[in-house]
Parts: C-alpha cells; structure tokens; sequence
C-alpha cells in the first residue's frame, strides 16, 4: 500500500534521507520516492558500498543486474519534483535481437567478464610461480608446464578482453572512469608479455635450462603477475568501491 503518495520532495529534500544516523533510507527511481529502510542490501544507506541513497538511483538501476522491478517490494513515499530524464536502458542502445537475449538471460548483462577473466588472472599467476619452482627445483615438470601455461593466458586474454569492451559499453557507456582506462592501458602489455613468452618457450623448449641466458624471459614471465594484480584490482574497485570512511 503506498504512503502518502502525494508528497513531493525536491532533490535536497530527499538527499536528508540518506540512511546515515539513524535517518530513513530513501531513493527515487523515475521520479518516484521509495522508502528502503527494511533492505539488509541498504544498511547506512549504502549498497555495495557504492550507490548512495538519497538521490535519483536512475542510471544505477538502469545498468543494474537486477530489475528496477525490485523496488515494488517497498513502500512508496511520495514523488521526487523535477525528476532526472529517463536513463538510456541497454534495451535502448543495443540491437534488438540483443536486447532480448538479455532479457531471457539476464547474466549477460553483467556476468561474462566476471566469469571470464578469471582464466588469464589464474593462468598468468601460475606461470610466474611455476617459474620460480622451475628455478629453485630444477625440476623439468615445472619448466615443461610453462608453454601451457603461457599458451592458456594468451588464449583466455582476449575473450577476457572481448568480454570486457562489451561490459564497458553497456554498463558503463564507454566511460572514461580512472579504473577503466588503467585496466585498457595494462590489459594489452599483458597480452603482448603473453605473446613473446609464450614464443619463446616454444622456440627454445629447454630455455629454463638455460635461465641465465634468457634473463629478459625470466623477468617478463615473473612481471605478469603484478601486470595482473594491478588489471584485476582496478576492475574489483569497479564492483566493490575501495570503503569511504
């Protein structure tokens, strides 16, 4: 049942529902206000530690996993004046064919970089630690592993790449965001680390027995790793916001 549906907050009235001390946990969402202090997913009026309530939720919602429909399940407190415009939908930026593809699985819209860029971040962890096993074993298995390895991250890159470009430009409309443009400036000197040492393990299959000759692999192999933390830390600063005290 809605409650008083008729009042009508301004923007700085609705930014006093914030969810902070103790206040009302209140949004808007095309120009309608609702009051989601019951959702565990709002506590301080936060969720994800990333949208803030008090405001318009419009181009979050829009680009959100889930249906604005969720909102429904909350009490409706009144209507927000001067409301934002409407937000572009991905439904309203992508083909049609898409936009129902995405309808009927709603994962697309978010998950298949998630998913996929787990392989390369595996793949080129594992590398530089079978590297330094290699070195400090001597053992063969490790040295013959490294082709795989190098071989799997570069076949797993570019789909993680590909998927990446697809979540940017439907989730974030090709934002230039400091996180994102990191990640596009690091993601291709992976690849290219990937591609010359995977290269030359194949052209020198014996190259670890030989490590202090090949020095220039030794120390390529061993930087994709932070090459990769730092790709996979910008894009979780994507989903999970660093905590602002």
């Amino acid at each position: 049942m809605s409650q008083n549906p008729e009042k009508r907050f301004t923007p700085q009235e609705l930014a006093a529902f914030d969810g902070t001390d103790g206040k009302p946990t209140y949004l808007a969402y095309n120009g309608v206000v609702y009051d989601v202090s019951a959702s565990r997913l709002w506590k301080a009026g936060k969720h994800m530690n990333r949208h803030h309530a008090g405001g318009d939720m419009g181009l979050e919602l829009s680009q959100a996993p889930h249906s604005p429909d969720v909102l429904e399940r909350f009490p409706r407190v009144g209507l927000l004046d001067a409301p934002a415009l409407k937000p572009e939908s991905a439904a309203d930026r992508v083909p049609p064919w898409l936009a129902k593809c995405m309808k009927r699985f709603p994962m697309l819209k978010r998950h298949p970089h998630p998913m996929t860029v787990h392989f390369p971040i595996a793949f080129c962890t594992a590398a530089p630690l079978c590297l330094l096993l290699a070195l400090i074993t001597g053992k063969q298995a490790f040295a013959a592993a490294l082709p795989v390895l190098l071989g799997l991250g570069l076949v797993f890159t570019p789909v993680a790449i590909v998927t990446g470009l697809f979540t940017w430009w439907l989730n974030y409309a090709s934002a230039r965001v400091t996180p994102i443009m990191i990640k596009l400036a690091a993601t291709p000197v992976l690849f290219l680390a990937l591609l010359w040492t995977f290269i030359e393990s194949v052209k020198t299959p014996d190259i670890m027995a030989e490590a202090g000759s090949h020095i220039g692999f030794v120390l390529v192999v061993l930087a994709l790793l932070p090459i990769v933390s730092v790709i996979g830390w910008f894009g979780a600063a994507l989903t999970f916001p660093p905590h602002d005290d």
